[in-house]
């Protein structure tokens, strides 16, 4: 995945924005968003065993994701944070459609929000995950995989790094940035044609989704 990093803490004042690898136009960065995206897709085609279902699903799998992009900074691991939004979005839609074909259930709210997240969609989020974070500042892939994704306690990874736990602490904040970036940049990404921006109607679905919360968000 990406190697261990032992490079100097990088001064607070610095923006992580000078710490991404490459811009989402670079060509590499594409590839990994759209393999990202692909992997949702294909676990949700298995899960539902439907196509249009399944594209249905991420549409509104990715325009929750961006509504929600600003709480990953509160959230101690970033796979289980995706995990909960992907499993709610599946158990939400197939509510929905039970209803349209008149057979009423009965849903707890507080249910669908605690979902448990089971291994077939955790391993999803796990390969989506594992194609966006080489894309970040190496140091900043290493410590996002080992603390958010395995689940390395913060202690140990500090003592391993050769840092402080506050130093550590600050790092693993500037990476989730970093990463809540491409997170934005493949929610965004056209599941049709499989690029940024694009003009086709779910592109620019996604797009106007995007631009309003760009507006509202302080």
């Amino acid at each position: 995945m990406a190697s261990n990093s032992h490079q100097d803490d990088v001064p607070a004042s610095r923006g992580v924005e000078d710490h991404e690898a490459a811009k989402p136009h670079d060509r590499a960065v594409q590839s990994a968003l759209v393999e990202a995206q692909k992997q949702i897709l294909q676990f949700l085609q298995r899960r539902l065993g439907d196509r249009d279902a399944a594209d249905e699903v991420l549409q509104r799998f990715s325009l929750r994701a961006l509504e929600r992009a600003s709480q990953l900074h509160d959230v101690r691991m970033v796979r289980g944070w995706l995990g909960r939004i992907l499993a709610t979005t599946i158990v939400d839609y197939q509510r929905e459609t039970a209803r349209r074909r008149r057979r009423e259930i009965v849903v707890d709210q507080a249910e669908v929000e605690n979902h448990p997240v089971d291994e077939e969609l955790d391993a999803a989020i796990c390969n989506c995950l594992y194609r966006l974070l080489p894309t970040l500042k190496a140091e900043y892939a290493d410590i996002i995989w080992r603390a958010d994704i395995l689940g390395e306690p913060r202690n140990r990874l500090a003592e391993s790094l050769g840092t402080s736990l506050n130093n550590l602490t600050v790092r693993l904040h500037r990476g989730r940035q970093a990463l809540r970036k491409r997170l934005e940049e493949m929610c965004r990404t056209c599941p049709v044609h499989g690029f940024l921006d694009c003009h086709c109607e779910k592109g620019e679905q996604t797009q106007a989704f995007a631009d309003a919360k760009a507006k509202t968000t302080p």
